[in-house]
C-alpha cells in the first residue's frame, strides 16, 4: 500500500458578505497517495478551485483539517508560513503557463532552485537533467514566447517539479492546448510521475484529461458525490457517464 502523503478531513470554505453567505467547500475529506495522480472533476463553482486555493495556502479554509505526511499543517495557512510551505512543499502547474518572459527556459526552470539558495552549479545540473526528461534540452536557451504552447507547458512542469515537492497541483493545465498537444503533455505528465514518484491532483473539466488519471473525485455543490478508479479500457466511457450524472444533478 502507498503512503498517504495528503489527508484532507472535513474542509469546508464558507464566503461570507453583508447579505450572502457562499458554503464553496462543504465537508470535503479524501486522501492522496505517493506517486498518484489524482483528478478533480465538477460543474463550474462546485469547488474545484477553492480546494487548490486551500491546499495550495493561497486561502484559508473556514473549517476542518488538512494533514501534509502526516503532519497537520494549520499554520501554514498564514504568512510567512504560507510562503514557505508552498515553497518546499507545493509545485504548481497553471492552465496560462505563468513562465516569465524575460528569462530563459533553463532560468524559468531553476528559479525556484535559486529562490532556495542553491548553488549555480547545481541549479544548472538539476535544471538540464529536468530539462532532458521532457524533451527541452535544445531550447534551455530559448525565451518562452520563442516556443509552442506545447513546450511552454513543459516548461512549466519542470519548472514544478524541479525542488521535487511533496504534492503538485495542476488547474486546468491543458486548457489553453489543442487535442493532440494536450495528449503529449499528458504522457509527459504521467511519464514523470511514474520516473518521480510524484503525487499529482489536477482540476479539470475534460474527461480526456481524467481519464489519464489513477483516481477521478468528482463534485458538485462543494462536495464529493462520486469517485471512480481508473482501470481497463473503459476509462473514458465511464468518466463521461459519471460526469453527466453530475451535470444532470446541477440542472
Amino acid at each position: 500500500m502507498a503512503n498517504k502523503v495528503l489527508e484532507v478531513n472535513d474542509l469546508s470554505k464558507i464566503y461570507k458578505g453583508a447579505e450572502y453567505e457562499v458554503t464553496a467547500l462543504n465537508k470535503v475529506s479524501f486522501e492522496l497517495y505517493t506517486g498518484e495522480l489524482l483528478a478533480i472533476m465538477g460543474t463550474s463553482g462546485s469547488g474545484k478551485s477553492t480546494l487548490l486555493n486551500i491546499l495550495g495556502a493561497l486561502d484559508e479554509p473556514s473549517s476542518g483539517k488538512v494533514f501534509l505526511n502526516g503532519k497537520e499543517t494549520k499554520d501554514f495557512f498564514k504568512e510567512p508560513k504560507a510562503t514557505l510551505y508552498r515553497r518546499d512543499n507545493i509545485g504548481f502547474i497553471f492552465q496560462s503557463f505563468n513562465l516569465l518572459k524575460d528569462l530563459t527556459v533553463a532560468e524559468n526552470v531553476g528559479l525556484p532552485l535559486i529562490l532556495k539558495g542553491m548553488e549555480k552549479k547545481e541549479v544548472e545540473q538539476k535544471v538540464d537533467e529536468m530539462l532532458s526528461l521532457v524533451g527541452l534540452a535544445k531550447w534551455k536557451l530559448h525565451r518562452p514566447i520563442q516556443l509552442s504552447g506545447g513546450q511552454q507547458q513543459r516548461v512549466a512542469i519542470s519548472r514544478a517539479l524541479i525542488t521535487s515537492p511533496p504534492i503538485v497541483l495542476a488547474d486546468e493545465l491543458t486548457g489553453n492546448l489543442d487535442f493532440n498537444t494536450t495528449k503529449d503533455i499528458l504522457n509527459v505528465l504521467v511519464d514523470m510521475k511514474n520516473r518521480l514518484n510524484k503525487s499529482i491532483i489536477v482540476v479539470t473539466h475534460d474527461p480526456n484529461v481524467a481519464m489519464y488519471s489513477d483516481r477521478v473525485l468528482f463534485f458538485h455543490d462543494g462536495k464529493i458525490v462520486d469517485e471512480y478508479k481508473c482501470q481497463g479500457n473503459n476509462n473514458l466511457q465511464n468518466i463521461l457517464k459519471k460526469f453527466q450524472r453530475i451535470m444532470e444533478i446541477g440542472q
